[in-house]
């Protein structure tokens, strides 16, 4: 899955009408409402749109016929393998109707066409964990692990016998992880696997 770095948008006149894509990257629901609101023309004819975060997702024709505008963008979304993105894309009409066939390919087209402007990121998957190390090994330890490719620490909680890390790395990765905390403390400290 990719995710879009940044919000781009994209112009084209298809028969006369003019559509205006604008993609975003959204969180939650909480911004997608409030980024379909911010980014609506309400001098446009129509503003349909279509989102997706993770396995929840909603479109909307906005008095397109059914099926011809929302769905289309939402295929373009999921035809790029994005995650936590958002497409509106509104419509002036010029007076040429597109007919059903017309308006999906212009809609998904237009949205297409937006998110390959975009700059993607690829969503890596992690996994967190926890080391509970003595002092001694701490200062080296921490260097480690900033220095491991992909990994972040993630919290630090001291203890009267050293500390507590709370890390992250990718799932791919965990394992090297775990290898390197252990032979970086010779024994002293494991990476327990623990929630997301």
């Amino acid at each position: 899955m990719f995710l879009l770095e940044s919000p781009v948008t994209l112009e084209q006149t298809i028969k006369k009408s003019r559509f205006i894509a604008t993609a975003l990257p959204v969180s939650d629901e909480e911004t997608v409402k409030a980024s379909i609101a911010a980014h609506s023309d309400p001098r446009a004819n129509h503003n349909c749109w279509a989102w997706r975060i993770g396995a929840t997702y909603r479109f909307n024709d906005d008095g397109e016929p059914g099926g011809t505008a929302g769905k289309p963008i939402l295929q373009a979304i999921d035809g790029q393998s994005l995650d936590r993105t958002l497409v509106i894309v509104a419509r002036w009409f010029g007076g040429v109707l597109l007919g059903t066939g017309g308006l999906a390919r212009a809609y998904g087209g237009t949205a297409a066409a937006c998110l390959r402007t975009g700059t993607l990121l690829e969503q890596v998957a992690a996994l967190h964990g926890t080391i509970r190390v003595g002092f001694a090994d701490l200062a080296l330890l921490k260097a480690r692990i900033t220095g491991f490719g992909g990994a972040s620490i993630l919290a630090e909680t001291f203890r009267s016998d050293g500390a507590e890390i709370a890390v992250s790395a990718p799932k791919a990765r965990f394992a090297d992880l775990a290898r390197l905390i252990a032979d970086c403390t010779s024994g002293r400290s494991s990476l327990k696997e623990g929630e997301d």
